[in-house]
């Protein structure tokens, strides 16, 4: 078996090698920050077993892919914290995301108090040092089992894939959860982590299934990183237009009206006015533009030609005539 790594260079090998072996055969050193393995361009964990020609590239915290394995095993351990600190709350799904990762639970809401909880029940759990290991399951056993956690929504999951496929779990010291994967081989891979919020947050996204509580953490390699984001959270509050807008008495919400539709003051006013009167005159003496003014109605005719009325019209003012 030919081993083609990102250098070029190969490893052959008589016998089926998993990617972590494969990366301590290559330095001890790529082995212990490895978090997953590209196999033939597809990521996977580091205990996959490679049995053929492949080309291979060791994964480590440093590259995008392994920090999303990193943040996605956080949300596991979340959700494992979450279950013993809450036991009646029920797991949904749990997946990295750009800055970090997010897990939805049907319980109550969490107050900042709760996600402090968590985050000390986390760091119990990661020092505990679990193996993470995967195994799988027919179709009609994982049913089963879920069923037997009580775990409706997984099992709902796994009712919507197709007959035949694989259903794989990972175990964490006896905390088992239904997922596709790749993750670390043990909690300590988590070395920096932060519960940011939670929020409300729907089923499947859909407004008529049930109402769901998200927690938001985010997870990096290393404190320092971690601490460089956690700054810039920080700091994009500060600059957030919504409430400086509101200590600088530019405008003002009300719940009648709806949150996300701005009552400006007269100061507000005034500075809106003076933008707009700047912006027509660049537009005019300096960029040439000789401006027009459009009916705000039109005729049904004009949305048709344009293809707005076909996508839009549930959302437009119509006025029809009644003879």
């Amino acid at each position: 078996m030919k081993i083609t790594l990102k250098d070029g260079s190969v490893k052959e090998y008589s016998e089926a090698k998993s990617v972590y072996e494969i990366a301590k055969d290559i330095s001890e050193g790529l082995a212990r920050a490895a978090c997953a393995g590209e196999v033939n361009g597809e990521i996977v964990d580091l205990r996959t077993e490679i049995h053929e020609d492949s080309s291979l590239n060791i994964v480590t915290a440093s590259d995008e892919a392994g920090l999303k394995v990193i943040r996605h095993t956080a949300a596991h351990v979340m959700a494992e914290a979450v279950k013993r600190l809450f036991p009646d709350a029920k797991v949904t799904i749990g997946p990295a995301i750009a800055d970090g990762f997010y897990y939805d639970f049907d319980a109550e809401p969490f107050s900042r108090e709760d996600l402090d909880k968590i985050e000390a029940e986390m760091k119990k759990i990661i020092k505990e040092g679990h193996a993470i290991t995967r195994y799988t399951l027919p179709r009609e056993e994982a049913i089963q089992f879920m069923k037997e956690k009580e775990e409706p929504y997984k099992v709902e999951l796994i009712e919507d894939l197709p007959e035949g496929s694989e259903i794989s779990f990972y175990d964490q010291g006896g905390f088992v959860d239904l997922c596709a994967g790749p993750h670390l081989m043990s909690t300590k891979g988590i070395k920096a982590y932060k519960l940011i919020s939670s929020s409300m947050a729907y089923w499947r996204g859909d407004s008529e299934k049930a109402r769901l509580q998200r927690i938001y953490g985010t997870a990096f390699n290393k404190k320092e990183e971690l601490k460089a984001h956690l700054d810039k959270l920080e700091d994009a509050k500060r600059r957030d237009h919504n409430k400086l807008g509101r200590e600088m008495g530019l405008f003002t919400t009300v719940d009648v009206i709806g949150q996300g539709l701005p009552l400006f003051t007269p100061k507000g006013t005034k500075m809106i006015i003076k933008l707009q009167r700047w912006i027509e005159d660049l537009e005019e003496k300096e960029w040439g533009y000789v401006r027009t003014r459009t009916p705000l109605m039109a005729k049904s005719d004009l949305y048709k030609i344009s293809g707005h009325w076909d996508h839009y019209k549930e959302g437009m003012f119509i006025w029809e005539r009644l003879d």
